[in-house]
């Protein structure tokens, strides 16, 4: 089933409601989040130390504002080194989400820090503090939930220290709230459709994706995915982490003749019950399953000996030959069989057969199976 029928979008967060469809997204954007979180933190924090220089005007220089600056030196620190590892190391997609939230943390505890040794500006760190919400909103690569937290827990904090040490007026309290709660209120909104926006472009990108690699009446793979990627230099390298590998070449017997004597309409339901039965007996996310031809699927066993893709190809052959299908009007019970040929490799680019040569060795077994009388299996090790 394609990935956009499954992954639905929580309306709250903007996020796949699917732990499963979020963490593929965030899988598949995690080469361009990395430098986006680097760089964003490498343009803050400098940013941060220039307002180093509002320090030394409110304070002058001294010990008040020395202790400033290394709270700011702070943030410099680490941030910088979230950066670095954004931009130097394959980080996971939690490592991500945890170094953008101990940035965004530590940054805004030295925010309040500051505010409290300048008590007479809350006016002017209201706006600041404003400004950075919105940067934890919309800048910082990060969970929706994680912002939520941070941005909700700074604006508490900093109401807090103002109300305990702010020389304000009851109206500059209520218009210095407000301005807290709309900037969250904007920057939660703002991340929200931010993050339905990326995923439903990703949604759409993958049906597109799923419809040019899936063939349409089956769902398995076809032949451009085939060709394209399992045949790709790097789908061979990842075969040649096996010992080795198994194709098992698949084709109904008298297919023609179940389309004259029952219509299209009754093959096709055969050529989807045996798919789902060929689905159902293999890996999922280990081998692969293609249609091949009309009638003819192909299986891409890695890591499976000959007599183990033998022993496979004949539990197919049994329970295809059991199976029954009813026809589309409900008066008759169609019965067939299939053949097949197992040709099986060791994984070595270098010294094994490549799968080409594996699919064509399996291809001609299939054909002595269909001369040997049908419902039969062939197999051989190909060296």
């Amino acid at each position: 089933m394609p990935f956009s029928s499954l992954a639905k979008i929580d309306p709250l967060t903007g996020e796949f409601a699917s732990p499963a469809s979020e963490a593929a997204f965030l899988h598949h954007r995690l080469p361009q989040t990395q430098p986006l979180l680097g760089f964003t933190l490498v343009f803050c924090t400098l940013f941060y130390l220039a307002f180093a220089l509002t320090d030394l005007a409110a304070l002058g220089f001294g010990p008040d504002f020395l202790s400033l600056l290394g709270a700011r030196m702070v943030v410099a620190f680490t941030a910088g080194t979230c950066a670095w590892l954004a931009y130097r190391r394959p980080l996971t997609v939690g490592a991500t989400r945890l170094a953008a939230s101990v940035s965004e943390a530590v940054a805004l505890g030295c925010f309040m820090f500051i505010a409290v040794h300048r008590p007479l500006e809350f006016h002017w760190h209201a706006m600041s503090l404003a400004i950075m919400l919105i940067v934890v909103y919309l800048y910082i690569p990060n969970s929706f939930v994680n912002a939520l937290l941070l941005a909700f827990a700074a604006t508490a904090s900093f109401l807090a220290i103002a109300l305990h040490l702010g020389r304000m007026s009851a109206a500059d309290v209520v218009t210095m709230s407000m301005l807290l709660v709309l900037a969250n209120a904007f920057g939660a909104l703002a991340a929200r459709r931010f993050n339905r926006a990326s995923r439903e472009e990703y949604r759409a990108q993958t049906a597109l994706q799923h419809a040019a690699e899936r063939d349409h009446l089956t769902g398995c793979h076809n032949r451009r995915y085939l060709h394209d990627k399992l045949m790709a230099p790097l789908a061979q390298q990842a075969l040649c982490q096996h010992a080795r590998v198994t194709v098992v070449l698949c084709d109904i017997d008298n297919f023609k003749h179940i389309n004259d004597s029952h219509g299209h309409a009754d093959g096709d339901e055969v050529i989807r019950g045996f798919a789902r039965l060929l689905a159902a007996m293999t890996r999922e996310g280990v081998d692969s399953v293609v249609r091949y031809g009309g009638e003819e699927f192909l299986a891409i066993l890695p890591g499976v000996p000959l007599d183990e893709g033998i022993a496979f190809a004949e539990r197919l052959r049994s329970r295809f030959a059991a199976a029954v299908t009813p026809s589309g009007d409900g008066l008759e019970r169609i019965r067939t069989t299939a053949s097949f040929g197992v040709a099986a490799g060791a994984a070595d680019m270098d010294e094994g057969p490549a799968l080409r040569d594996l699919i064509a060795a399996a291809d001609k077994l299939m054909y002595e199976a269909k001369r040997a009388g049908r419902d039969c299996v062939r197999a051989m090790q190909v060296l």
